[in-house]
């Protein structure tokens, strides 16, 4: 993969987690803070922004979205190291407890 592919793989993805992002504010604004990890400004922002205004903004070089997991305790449960698969919804919901106390701490 050369350098413009790899950039307009960037502006794909931009574009798709602005419009991602716009509809879950709009839908259920709680749940789009929680799930998106974001603040109440930056939901304000993001679901007033025009059709062009996404463009533009989905048109930088630079990734918008980021991996929030960088904890090696929720990488391990998401990826069940190990563990038998019964326990894959227990491992799950105690990465997503871990994730939401992170995100109330960001808040």
């Amino acid at each position: 993969m050369n350098t413009e592919q790899i950039l307009a793989e960037i502006r794909e993805a931009n574009l798709s987690y602005l419009m991602l992002a716009q509809s879950l504010i709009r839908a259920d604004r709680e749940q789009a803070l929680f799930r998106l990890g974001i603040s109440e400004d930056t939901a304000n922002v993001l679901g007033l922004l025009s059709p062009a205004q996404m463009m533009r903004i989905a048109s930088g070089n630079t990734l918008l979205c980021r991996m929030r997991v960088d904890d090696d305790l929720v990488w391990s449960l998401l990826t069940n190291h190990g563990k038998a698969a019964a326990n894959d919804g227990v491992n799950r919901l105690h990465a997503n407890i871990l994730m939401a106390g992170r995100h109330q701490e960001a808040a």
